[in-house]
C-alpha cells in the first residue's frame, strides 16, 4: 500500500491512498483543488474508486463531484455528515471497514469538529485524522455542530491506538506533516489534557 500526502491550497492536505498490487485507489478530503492527484493517479495508472471525506467542511470536499464525473467513483462520508454532502454512495458508521485491493481501510469516528467527523485507518498503521487531529493541537469546536465534549472522547478513542500508528493530518499547521501517536501523546497539548475541564481551557 502507498500514501501520497499532497498539500491542497494554503494548508490543507489531501491523500491518494493506493494499493500497487492492484491499482485501486481512493482519495481521502481532495480539498479545493485535486490536480496533484489526478497527476499521481495518471502517472501510476490507478483506478480510483472511491473519495473519502473525513467531515464535510467544503475547503476538504469541494472537488468531490468533479471527481466523480471524472473517474466515477463513489463518495463516502460518516453517516451523520453525509446529509451535507451531495450523491454519498457509502454512509459509514464507527468500526466499518472497506477492502481497497489488498488494502484494509477502517472508518472510526471522532465527533467534535462536526458531529460526523471520521478519521481512516489504513492496514492499521496510517491515520487520516482530517480536522480531528493536527501536529501539536486539535480541530475547531466552536463552529456549528462542534463539541468541546465529543472532541475530549474522541480524542481518547485515538490515544488507545498503538503507538507506531503514524498520524496524518488534515492541514498542515504543526512543525512537521506528520508523526507518530506516541511522540503527540507526549507532546500535542491536546492529548495530554486529562480531562474535559482541561481540554476547555487550551482550546
Amino acid at each position: 500500500m502507498k500514501i501520497s500526502q499532497i498539500r491542497v491550497g494554503a494548508d490543507n492536505f489531501s491523500y491518494l491512498i493506493s494499493c500497487e498490487a492492484t491499482k485501486k485507489a481512493a482519495i481521502v478530503d481532495p480539498g479545493t483543488n485535486a490536480s496533484e492527484a489526478m497527476k499521481a493517479i495518471g502517472k501510476d495508472n490507478l483506478e480510483l474508486l472511491w473519495i473519502i471525506n473525513t467531515h464535510f467542511h467544503s475547503d476538504h470536499t469541494a472537488e468531490n463531484l468533479r471527481l466523480k464525473e471524472i473517474y466515477g467513483c463513489g463518495i463516502i462520508a460518516s453517516a451523520p455528515d453525509s446529509d451535507r454532502l451531495e450523491d454519498v454512495a457509502m454512509k459509514v458508521s464507527d468500526g466499518d471497514t472497506l477492502q481497497l485491493g489488498l488494502a484494509k481501510l477502517e472508518f472510526i469516528l471522532t465527533p467534535g469538529h462536526t458531529p460526523g467527523s471520521m478519521c481512516v485507518l489504513a492496514d492499521s498503521r496510517f491515520l487520516m485524522t482530517g480536522d480531528t487531529l493536527f501536529i501539536g493541537d486539535c480541530g475547531r469546536t466552536d463552529m456549528p455542530g462542534g463539541s468541546d465534549r465529543d472532541m475530549f472522547l474522541s480524542l481518547q478513542k485515538l490515544k488507545s491506538l498503538p503507538d507506531k500508528t503514524i498520524l496524518y493530518p488534515g492541514h498542515d499547521y504543526g512543525d512537521i506533516p506528520f508523526d507518530t501517536i506516541q511522540s503527540q501523546k507526549l507532546t500535542n497539548k491536546t492529548l495530554k489534557a486529562k480531562t474535559l475541564e482541561e481540554l476547555c481551557k487550551i482550546a
